[in-house]
């Protein structure tokens, strides 16, 4: 077999004919931002998350900067200071901290859960930390009630990086609707993913909301008058169009790869191979499948010498990359150990089971490089 890390091309043909349907409404409309379709799509993608708001906006990167600016706008946060991120996420997390001109905070998490570690959150809470960028890597839920005591008790900003969790649950809400605000990405690749790069923030917050729209349309108040220095960070309709597509499915998508993910679960059995803890069903949407074993090069080497194409997120933590040399000098040793062990296997809604069986019963072999 040939099985590839993700084909886009047979995600989009899951629901390619509706797809198609929706771009050519929005081409023929002769309307292509701000229009009805990101309107629609907004009202459609608050209402699943459970938010009153939902801004569209150019990317998840963008999400993530704009609710920070937006924040510091409203004189919540000032330049200097911290937010509290975890040290095993994408960097997207970091770089939006330090383009507003605030300082992360990393906080390393438990092998087994890939939770932060609550001891080392509390310990890094000083008077300058005022928010906490809490990342449902993965599509793992890392929300619980001991970390929303702790930012109510310290007045801190709890914002979602939800970039890879697109109707992931905790207990009866979705994340997304869990802090003050939540961030997403629909870069292709993800669980409701765009024909191109997208993004949204999602809260209950009208006065956040009404800003963030504001900053992201070059800081117009209404057009031509800029109240605010901004940016173009838009959303654009054909986007919008698919995504809205897409959102009527991703329950039942996510549903696949659940499935997938819990038959990994049940038949990967290779003593030099760790699969972090299996969460409760919901709680987990499998946007990506990590494994984690000491000889992941020789693993990968091994899959693809079967057909079976693998990715690794992420070799490098942000914390130790060459851009950030400031920090290079900080000891994480779980997230550390985590960027140089783990692989992530295929594992998306366009695959069979016998494609699955097959990764499966690669993955338990003893592989020899």
């Amino acid at each position: 077999m040939n099985i590839p890390y993700l084909d886009l091309k047979a995600m989009t043909a899951l629901h390619g004919d509706e797809i198609q349907k929706a771009v050519a409404d929005v081409v023929g409309s002769g309307w292509y931002l701000q229009g009805q379709a990101v309107h629609q799509f907004e009202q459609h993608y608050a209402a699943y998350i459970g938010t009153r708001h939902c801004i569209g906006v150019a990317n998840g990167l963008d999400a993530l900067t704009l609710t920070l600016r937006a924040y510091k706008e409203m004189g919540k946060i000032a330049d200097g200071d911290e937010v509290l991120v975890p040290a095993n996420t994408f960097i997207a997390t970091v770089l939006a901290i330090t383009e507003n001109k605030l300082n992360p905070v990393f906080i390393d998490v438990d092998e087994k859960t890939l939770d932060l570690q609550l001891d080392a959150l509390q310990q890094a809470i000083t008077p300058k930390t005022k928010a906490l960028m809490l990342v449902h890597l993965y599509g793992r839920c890392t929300y619980n009630e001991a970390i929303q005591t702790l930012c109510e008790q310290h007045g801190l900003l709890l914002i979602e990086d939800n970039a890879q969790a697109h109707g992931c649950l905790y207990g009866q809400q979705r994340t997304g609707s869990l802090g003050h605000a939540a961030c997403h990405s629909f870069y292709p690749g993800k669980n409701l993913g765009a024909l191109g790069d997208g993004g949204a923030v999602t809260t209950n917050d009208t006065e956040l909301a009404d800003l963030i729209r504001t900053i992201a349309n070059y800081g117009f108040s209404q057009k031509y008058i800029a109240t605010h220095q901004g940016r173009n960070s838009r959303l654009d309709d054909i986007q919008a169009a698919a995504l809205d597509v897409k959102l009527r499915y991703l329950d039942q998508d996510n549903q696949r790869r659940i499935h997938i993910a819990h038959t990994y679960y049940k038949e990967i059995q290779n003593e030099e191979i760790r699969l972090p803890s299996l969460m409760d069903e919901g709680n987990n949407v499998y946007h990506i499948f990590p494994v984690f074993t000491a000889r992941r090069d020789e693993l990968q080497k091994h899959l693809l010498s079967k057909g079976i194409h693998t990715l690794i997120h992420y070799p490098i933590p942000p914390h130790q990359q060459a851009c950030y040399q400031e920090w290079n000098h900080l000891s994480l040793p779980i997230a550390e150990t985590l960027a140089h062990e783990e692989l992530s296997l295929p594992l998306n809604p366009t695959m069979t089971d016998a494609e699955v069986q097959y990764v499966v019963e690669a993955t338990n072999i003893k592989f020899r490089v």
